[in-house]
Order: structure tokens, then sequence, then C-alpha cells
């Protein structure tokens, strides 16, 4: 019997490279899909695709400008917010003033999942995979509207019922969302216990163009607290005076 194929969003980001060792783990053959969207952080796709060749995925990114509508610091000349994030001491204390997961920062890239949801989904179509695999996160995460359970299961009712296998009634393409009920620190450890080379990896909203962290940022301080919490090691690089090295986390 043909193993089963799987598409895996793959940012090249933690999480992504964390649920692309689960797929792995849990024996799809994978097909990796990355968006050069105009993200201002596009070292992360050299990232993608190193973890991609790494597993000896098909890998593929698809091109697609949001800076046309902007709206976002990641696509717009928005300056991205820094040290937004607590630590995790303030966090475990609730004594946290101006920080709620239920804030939505200028981070947020308008409809970017549903976006990147919908092209794998047409991938897996052509593929004829059941099964997508996206690392959103709805606990130690920013506070964004399409990274929460609610929204994935309003996506799959629409995935079941905009595509040809799902009306038809031949097969469902599931949306995998392993992450999604894990702490940052959860996330780290599942991902060492699978061999994830982290140092092969950027969170980063705003690297230096030799893509060195800025360690301050709402991901580099999501990250950093998850490490931490773990008690390990991260082993990407900081700007100095930043990250593990300024104690942040």
């Amino acid at each position: 019997m043909a193993a089963k194929k799987a598409i895996v969003l793959l940012s090249g980001g933690m999480d992504s490279a964390t649920c692309l060792a689960i797929a792995l783990h849990e024996g799809y053959v994978i097909y990796t899909l990355s968006f050069r969207y105009g993200q201002r952080h596009e070292v992360e796709l050299e990232c993608a695709r190193r973890l991609a060749d790494r597993c000896g995925a098909r890998h593929r990114v698809v091109d697609i400008d949001l800076r046309a509508f902007g709206g976002s610091a990641l696509t717009d000349d928005i300056e991205v917010p820094k040290e937004r994030v607590p630590d995790s001491e303030s966090l475990n204390n609730q004594i946290v003033e101006g920080f709620s997961n239920d804030d939505i920062p200028i981070t947020y890239v308008p409809a970017r999942n549903t976006i990147f949801l919908s092209f794998a989904l047409a991938w897996a179509e052509v593929l004829a995979a059941d099964d997508i695999f996206i690392g959103v996160n709805a606990l130690d995460y920013s506070g964004y509207p399409d990274c929460r359970p609610e929204y994935i299961d309003a996506f799959q009712k629409m995935a079941d019922l905009a595509t040809k296998a799902g009306v038809e009634g031949r097969r469902r393409i599931k949306i995998h969302t392993p992450l999604i009920k894990m702490t940052k620190a959860e996330i780290v450890t599942r991902g060492l216990e699978l061999r994830v080379d982290y140092s092969m990896t950027i969170s980063c909203y705003d690297p230096t163009p030799g893509g060195v962290a800025c360690g301050r940022c709402d991901a580099c301080r999501l990250r950093l607290k998850g490490f931490s919490e773990a008690g390990a090691q991260d082993p990407v690089p900081y700007q100095q005076g930043t990250g593990r090295d300024a104690g942040s986390t």
C-alpha cells in the first residue's frame, strides 16, 4: 500500500519545522509549500528550502505579493513592535500590563493563513493528497485570529464543501494542527525528541540582512520563552545585547 501524501506549510520557523518533523514521524510522503508574499523576513525562505532538502521533500515556493494591500508590519512600511511579549516570570505571575493573547498586533498579515491554506488545498487536490499540516498554535502565540481552533474548524468545513473530492464524497482533505494546543516549551521539547535541528530555522520578524534574529520582536521572545521553559538552548544567533545574551527569556 502506497504511503499517504501530505502537504506541510513550511515557513522556515520553529513551529513549522516541528510540524514537518511530526508529519515525517507519522510516515507521510511530504510535499512542502512556502510563500514569498512580500515579507520583510524573506530569509525564512532559505531556511524552509534547507529543511525541505534535508528530509527529501518536494518543495515549492509560491509568489504572492501581499504588499499590494499592506496593513501589516511584515508587508508594509510599519515598524515591527519590540518588547511586546513579557518574559516567563511575568506571565507566570500574571502581573502583565498591556499584553494579552486576545490582542491582534500589527504583525498580523490580513487573511494570510486563509490564503496559504487555500493554495495548499488546491495542490492537495492535484496531488490526490488527503492531508495538510499547518503549525498554528493557540497557546503561546501572538494573538492572530487565524491560529485559533475555531478558525481551523471553519476552514475544514469550507474545504469539505469546496473541493471536488469532498463534494463527491470520495475522500476528505483533512487539516492537521498538531501544535495547536501546545505551549512553546512543549513544541521545543517535542521537536528535540524528533531531532529537529533548530539551528536551521528562524522565527524573527525583523532579522538583519544576514539572518541574525533581533531578539526583541514577538516571535523572538515567544521562541526564547519556549526554549527557556523547556530547559534548552536556542541555537540560532541573536543580535548582541538581545535574546539569551540579555537574559530576556
